[in-house]
């Protein structure tokens, strides 16, 4: 049961880290630090998309307009932390 638990574990941090590489990698597009037209940069950008944006998009659905700030990816994380810890809590209780 516990090995279940650490890849649990491991792919909801993995899954966080691609959330924070997303968002950082948005951050440098918008701020022209690094060129979107860059065939590596799109391909990376591409792949996040990809990966985080069928889990933000029904959040930002969700969550209240805030001009051009964004924060469905610090609700996601909290919300992977809290199942996280939930999850953690019922087998240790069980």
């Amino acid at each position: 049961m516990y090995s279940l638990l650490w890849l649990f574990d491991t792919l909801i941090t993995l899954y966080v880290w691609i959330l924070i590489a997303s968002a950082i990698l948005s951050w440098l597009v918008v701020f022209n630090v690094v060129n979107a037209q860059n065939p590596i940069v799109r391909s990376v950008g591409e792949f996040l998309w990809r990966v985080t944006e069928p889990v933000l998009a029904p959040l930002r659905r969700v969550l209240p307009n805030l001009g051009g700030i964004d924060i469905s990816p610090v609700i996601l994380i909290v919300l992977l932390y809290f199942i996280r810890n939930l999850v953690f809590e019922l087998v240790a209780g069980a």
